[in-house]
């Protein structure tokens, strides 16, 4: 293993998540945040539902492993959603079942360790003509719809409710925009830039809020390295070396500068650095 050893963020899910770094994804924009302060993890899997995802549980998060996750964000519930095929093949799980294997898996996370916390997201909806133009031609139909996914969206709900676990409600918080069917999606399903900026603010907003010891929003977890040294760059008065292990690029991007407020009231300084570029 790599050292210094840092706290874990894992992703784990289905297509969402093994997408996440794709256009700007969500991982991607997670990773970026928390470069110096944790490692995110990837465990995404196109295609899977809750059903396969509960049979490797164990390999995936082992209960004996020297080191366990900080935080475990899930994703599952869009393809359990997907009409059941007449074969009775395909990704289809019954609402009934995905509650019970939901919460197995909230069981077995909340197992490894009492420092492990669990972010869950619940479907977010679909463009159902998108899903068409786009898929029709590769899989044959495929009946996912707004309706099935708001369904699967509000029991992952409930039942993080019912045990205490964090969750966002994705069907929600994507379709706050007017435009949500237009623009934050790539082929109906998997999610555009828009997308999954909505998805990074939600979760930001989770870690913000959440009384969790120690916080695990990235503006209050330490820069890895982050002492003074002779060998950063010279400042202004050609006397002193400028300390740039705070230096958020992200603040280039007006998106990016609404996720980096304040958190807490406390204004971060700019650096030297980045007022001397005028970044």
């Amino acid at each position: 293993m790599v050292g210094p050893l840092r706290p874990q963020i894992v992703l784990f899910g289905s297509s969402i998540v093994q997408l996440s770094y794709s256009d700007e994804g969500w991982g991607a924009i997670l990773t970026n945040l928390y470069a110096r302060k944790a490692d995110i993890i990837l465990r995404g899997y196109c295609g899977w539902n809750s059903r396969r995802a509960l049979k490797v549980l164990d390999t995936i998060f082992p209960k004996d492993a020297a080191e366990q996750p900080s935080l475990v964000i899930v994703y599952f519930g869009g393809n359990d959603s997907m009409h059941p095929h007449p074969s009775g093949l395909g990704p289809h799980v019954p609402l009934e079942e995905y509650i019970e294997n939901m919460k197995k898996i909230i069981i077995h996370l909340k197992s490894l360790s009492k420092k492990t916390r669990i972010i869950l997201l619940s479907s977010p909806p679909v463009n159902e003509a998108q899903i068409h133009e786009t898929f029709s031609n590769i899989f044959g139909p495929i009946k996912r719809t707004n309706e099935s996914c708001r369904l699967y969206s509000e029991a992952c709900l409930e039942l993080c409710h019912e045990m205490n676990v964090k969750a966002i409600d994705l069907w929600s918080a994507l379709q706050q925009r007017d435009d949500w069917s237009n623009v934050c999606f790539i082929d109906g399903i998997h999610l555009s830039h828009e997308g999954n900026k909505i998805v990074v603010k939600e979760i930001l907003k989770v870690l913000e809020e959440a009384d969790w010891e120690p916080s695990l929003h990235w503006k209050s977890m330490p820069n890895e390295f982050a002492e003074d040294s002779p060998y950063d760059p010279v400042g202004m008065d050609e006397k002193t070396t400028v300390n740039i292990s705070n230096w958020y690029f992200e603040k280039k991007f007006q998106w990016e500068r609404d996720l980096c407020k304040p958190l807490n009231g406390l204004q971060i300084e700019e650096s030297a650095v980045t007022k001397q570029q005028g970044l």
